[in-house]
């Protein structure tokens, strides 16, 4: 009785889904019940499901404090500063007690550090929450944001996003974002006056872990290595955007994650580009710019972050991580050659900073595969790049940290977030202080100096400190 009972129930759950199915398959809404819904009709923000490739680069802005006013006249005007050595002096001294916080700001994950210009500080972020990039202006004396520029691209996060700093001068400041688009604004205003999409225009490959190479201006021009597919350098007008010259990319070079560095070897003005490929020079002499004046092949990491470094007339130092170590290329006219190369335990190297030439000497920090110093600060002489003259104390390691030399005094930013200060001026290097900044994780970002103030930042916090 109990299992005829069982039956029937299934056999009618059976007809029930049946006519139920049915009648799904034969209901046809009526017009009355169907809504036409146009672009926009969900309030969906414009730009949000947009593609990695269209981008309207600089779309976007919103002014925060348009009564802005500062007497403030400092300029750290880009990576490495005006003569790209990372060398400042304004000879005032340091402050004998700790460094006060002058005022902090979370950014997205990145590295991309500051600009500053006249009492402004200029960083490029990323906002996961909008897919955008944006440059963002601050106020040096109170952290107070002025103004942000920015444009919707999508991206998903691979050991941040950011990467490089402003170059920022009378009348512009440009940025370069993680996927090589350029963006020129006016640097008090925030008015968007040109951009450039180096993958569109040149069918540049972005590197992995995203763009890298900060922008170079010199006399009115800023100087990118688009690094593409029948282009290696560019010079761009610095207020309209417009090609002045441009080197073809022969020799095939891709982009790295380095930076040009402008220096004069043997009496000839050269950008100086690692790519991934090789080393190159190229002729920045006015009226023979974007000429290939000499390049080789005989030292390509995979990987450069570091940016070329001149330590003698004729000689370029170049250092990089995972396993490259260092080498020595000494140019001739048009003849470049590798002298020396060696692994990253056997002499001068350094896995992300651009090491520093101060007085005669060259300080670095070893990479991880450094041998006995690994991640210690250490000095060279050009002369012999195998045997350090100097190494800070066992217990002193930075791992990634940046490092400048503000006066007699050498500033690192150990990369957890604890700054060192070294006096420089005697026989060797003397630890003048510690001090814990942030409690930090990835502080890759170079630093930034101007009017007395130095900004640093980690993975998510940019901070500035008084230190004069």
């Amino acid at each position: 009785m109990k299992a005829r009972r069982l039956t029937y129930i299934a056999v009618a759950t059976a007809i029930l889904y049946v006519i139920l199915i049915v009648a799904w398959h034969l209901y046809s809404p009526s017009s009355k019940e169907l809504a036409l819904q146009n672009p926009g009709a969900d309030n969906r923000p414009e730009g949000l499901a947009r593609k990695t490739d269209d981008v309207v680069i600089g779309e976007y802005f919103m002014l925060y404090d348009e009564a802005f006013a500062s007497d403030l006249k400092g300029v750290w005007s880009g990576f490495r500063g005006a003569d790209y050595t990372n060398i400042v002096s304004d000879g005032s001294p340091i402050l004998t007690d700790e460094f006060p916080e002058q005022w902090s700001f979370t950014t997205g994950e990145g590295h991309a550090a500051a600009a500053i210009y006249n009492g402004r500080v200029y960083v490029l972020d990323y906002d996961e929450s909008l897919n955008s990039d944006a440059l963002r202006c601050f106020s040096l004396e109170t952290g107070k944001e002025i103004w942000r520029r920015w444009y919707r691209v999508p991206m998903k996060r691979n050991h941040g996003f950011s990467r490089t700093i402003p170059v920022v001068g009378e009348g512009y400041i440009i940025t370069v974002g993680p996927q090589g688009h350029v963006m020129c604004c006016d640097p008090i205003s925030g008015e968007m006056k040109w951009s450039l999409d180096m993958q569109k225009e040149f069918g540049s490959e972005i590197p992995f872990w995203y763009t890298g190479q900060c922008p170079c201006v010199d006399e009115g021009i800023v100087v990118l290595a688009p690094a593409g597919e029948s282009v290696l350098m560019i010079g761009l007008d610095c207020q309209t955007g417009e090609v002045v010259w441009q080197t073809p990319n022969d020799i095939k070079y891709k982009m790295s994650h380095s930076s040009i560095i402008p220096m004069t070897l043997n009496g000839t003005k050269t950008y100086v580009y690692a790519g991934v490929g090789g080393v190159c020079g190229v002729a920045a002499t006015k009226g023979q710019q974007g000429k290939l004046l000499w390049h080789t092949e005989k030292w390509q990491p995979s990987v450069i972050a570091p940016s070329p470094v001149k330590i003698a007339e004729n000689r370029i130092l170049m250092v990089a991580g995972y396993g490259s170590g260092g080498a020595l290329i000494e140019v001739n006219g048009a003849t470049a050659n590798v002298v020396e190369q060696y692994k990253a335990d056997k002499g001068l190297s350094c896995e992300q900073q651009t090491p520093i030439l101060y007085k005669g000497l060259i300080y670095t920090i070893a990479p991880k595969d450094g041998g006995s110093i690994r991640g210690r600060l250490a000095s060279y002489t050009p002369s012999n790049l195998h045997t350090p003259v100097w190494s800070s104390a066992a217990d002193e390691r930075f791992g990634l940290g940046p490092y400048i030399f503000i006066d007699n005094n050498l500033f690192i930013f150990k990369d957890d977030g604890e700054l060192y200060v070294y006096d420089m001026q005697g026989t060797q290097p003397k630890l003048l202080r510690k001090q814990r900044i942030m409690e930090g994780a990835d502080a890759w970002g170079p630093m930034a100096y101007a009017d007395g103030r130095l900004i640093l930042r980690d993975a998510h916090t940019v901070k500035c400190i008084k230190i004069k």
